[in-house]
């Protein structure tokens, strides 16, 4: 089957990064369920005694699995109906609560830039599109980084559910600031002109050791094709057309726990850390898979043109998403762990339970990761109470 993608053209200019369109849909799901690496990655999976003996077979099995799967799916709202079941199911197993805040607050048309707190790499976006479709509201576009679409299939599954490519492997002063000119000009376009909410993170990568802060370069980056139109335009103008909410989730446990504990104790004890090849499709499993306890997504309010500079718009997204992150008793129970800040621990708010399932993850631990596992845990209070320094 032939691989024919998007090309890039004046009436088209987005199509390298955008998410397909519902006339794209029938061609790219029809090249899934022939992609011979998604095959083997869905039978090893699923399947993973079967494809070590029989991998013809199984891959013809996952194959038609597909074609089932996706049957009557022509648009990009089918396929991500066909998702919504699955997460719905995904919370009913691996969270206790999902509860929402602040979300009736905004307007039911009216299109907005969600920037949030980055903690999984799939799930922070799937909660807030979880609490849309709950809210029977549009469900948003997703900024991913090229550095997780390493694979053609994994960027066809990404692009089916409204994502849209962040550059981050250009090569060159010039190709970067070409590209990041394009992304700007997309995220306007979608705001403004397709009235299509959008959710990005606040900054590049998951806070592994949970200090959630903005990027301010992020800030400069969305607000970059307007003043490119007009020069001089204030940057608290530039932001608020763009209609910016700031997001907070809060995970009781977050189930790339462990992982993020080690490659900050490698980036500790030798400067260094060298992910795998498949690792952030790793993380997006265990994220999905693992267990998370109690969640909560805050919606903050929409920021107005009050801001001379793009470290103040990020002050104010940093003072939203602070406020508005959820503690747990999980997070209480790290820092008692570490005997810090015995001040800042409510005692009240932690009951047997939770402090008996907490010290049966803590036991699961690797003894020279704990101090780190516990940090990601204890920051947030630290953070929220003004501990930690910009």
């Amino acid at each position: 089957m032939t691989d024919q993608r998007p090309d890039t053209s004046p009436a088209d200019p987005w199509a390298e990064i955008r998410p397909y369109r519902d006339d794209e849909v029938a061609e790219v799901l029809a090249r899934l369920a022939y992609d011979p690496e998604l095959l083997t990655a869905l039978t090893r999976f699923r399947l993973p005694r079967l494809s070590r003996v029989m991998p013809r077979l199984s891959s013809t099995l996952a194959s038609l699995a597909i074609r089932r799967e996706v049957r009557g799916v022509t648009s990009v709202n089918d396929f991500q109906m066909r998702i919504a079941s699955y997460m719905e199911r995904m919370i009913r197993t691996t969270t206790d609560d999902f509860q929402v805040e602040g979300l009736d607050a905004l307007d039911n048309d009216t299109a907005y830039l969600f920037i949030g707190n980055h903690r999984d790499i799939s799930l922070d976006p799937a909660f807030i599109n979880y609490a849309l479709y709950l809210a029977g509201r549009d469900t948003v576009r997703i900024a991913i980084g090229d550095n997780l679409l390493k694979k053609p299939y994994v960027t066809d599954l990404m692009r089916l559910n409204k994502s849209f490519i962040v550059p981050r492997s250009a090569r060159g002063k010039r190709a970067m600031l070409a590209a990041y000119q394009q992304l700007s000009a997309y995220i306007r376009h979608s705001i403004r002109e397709d009235n299509h909410s959008i959710w990005m993170a606040q900054r590049e990568g998951r806070a592994k050791d949970g200090i959630d802060r903005t990027d301010p370069a992020i800030i400069k980056m969305i607000t970059m094709a307007r003043r490119a139109e007009q020069r001089g335009v204030p940057i608290g103008e530039a932001v608020a057309e763009l209609r910016l909410v700031p997001v907070s989730i809060s995970y009781e446990y977050d189930p790339c726990d462990v992982q993020k504990a080690r490659e900050l104790h490698a980036l500790h004890t030798s400067g260094n850390y060298e992910k795998g090849q498949f690792e952030d499709i790793q993380s997006i499993v265990a994220g999905i898979t693992g267990h998370k306890g109690r969640v909560r997504l805050c919606v903050g309010t929409p920021l107005s043109d009050d801001f001379s500079s793009p470290e103040a718009v990020a002050a104010e997204i940093d003072r939203q998403v602070l406020a508005n992150y959820h503690l747990f008793p999980s997070h209480h129970l790290a820092l008692e762990a570490l005997g810090d800040a015995p001040e800042l621990i409510d005692h009240a708010a932690i009951s047997d339970a939770d402090r008996a399932r907490f010290q049966a993850r803590l036991q699961q631990v690797p003894a020279e990761l704990r101090s780190w596992w516990l940090a990601q845990y204890a920051n947030p209070v630290r953070n929220k109470a003004g501990l930690i320094a910009p």
